[in-house]
């Protein structure tokens, strides 16, 4: 297997097409096809399956999927880890946030890393949790910024700040946007809006109220914070999140917000990169921005 024919596949299964991936790696489709084959050959897989509005990928596909990021990822860091030993951090660093933290931090980060590495390539991908902490132990993303993360010998997890978990509501014409604190108790009776297991705070919730021999009273599962926010704002329901949350929703005029106690609720940010793979100069420069910023 070569680095070549590695790209050539992955190409191919992104884009699910071999006449795209030709035209978008400049190469002919014959050619194209002979690297895959070769590849296919090499492994004793067939990788897809063709049909005539394009390619799938099989179960071997996949998993050549998945470490073939990982491959190609790490091969440019080392190329560009090199290379910036001559002086200003070069290559591209992978950044993933989560989506309310994503909306207040990345314009300030963004122009930071422009000014201080211009010659060097920024991504940044917004997700969930739980999702940014698979694709970082997959080494599809270099750093991500991780609510409450399950600790693991394979990534470097560092505390950045703690916020305090609010209950959400429906704020009517005329009241006030701040109420008094409710207690723990008291949040098991409300219909509550709230991710999908297993992401973090809807562990966090279930865990703190079986230690109080109570359930949380579920109406809706929605993975999505912007969209929990939003139909909070309409009466739908109750939530429980951060206060970036509510500052990020054009409906926080309609929100009403609780401090939560008995006991206290809060949630922990934390900045994760792997522990096993090797960091480049950007990766760790890049971390140190993002670590400066939040705690501005």
């Amino acid at each position: 297997m070569d680095l070549r024919q590695l790209e050539c596949f992955i190409y191919v299964a992104e884009l699910g097409s071999f006449t795209q991936a030709a035209m978008v790696l400049g190469v002919g489709q014959p050619t194209l096809s002979r690297q895959v084959r070769r590849l296919e050959v090499e492994l004793r897989q067939t990788l897809f399956y063709r049909n005539g509005r394009g390619v799938s990928l099989t179960e071997a596909g996949k998993r050549l999927l998945a470490h073939g990021r990982t491959i190609q990822m790490q091969f440019e860091h080392a190329r560009h880890d090199v290379e910036d030993s001559r002086g200003t951090p070069l290559g591209r660093v992978t950044i993933g946030l989560p989506y309310a933290v994503g909306h207040s931090l990345s314009s300030p980060f963004v122009k930071e890393f422009r000014h201080r590495y211009p010659k060097a390539n920024l991504c940044i991908t917004e997700g969930l949790t739980v999702h940014l902490y698979e694709w970082l132990l997959l080494g599809r993303i270099d750093i991500a910024l991780l609510h409450d993360p399950v600790p693991s010998p394979s990534l470097d997890i560092r505390p950045i700040r703690e916020d305090d978990l609010l209950v959400l509501g429906y704020k009517k014409r005329g009241a006030a946007a701040i109420a008094p604190p409710i207690p723990m108790r008291k949040v098991a009776e409300l219909p509550l809006i709230i991710p999908c297991r297993p992401h973090p705070l809807r562990m966090m919730v279930e865990t703190r109220l079986a230690n109080m021999g109570l359930k949380p009273k579920i109406v809706l599962e929605i993975d999505a914070v912007a969209t929990i926010v939003k139909l909070v704002s309409q009466g739908e329901g109750y939530a429980i999140a951060t206060r970036h949350a509510v500052a990020i929703s054009d409906a926080r005029d309609h929100l009403l917000t609780r401090r939560i106690t008995a006991p206290h609720m809060s949630s922990v940010l934390a900045l994760a990169m792997s522990a096993e793979r090797p960091l480049t100069t950007l990766v760790l420069r890049a971390s140190e921005l993002l670590q400066e910023i939040l705690r501005v």
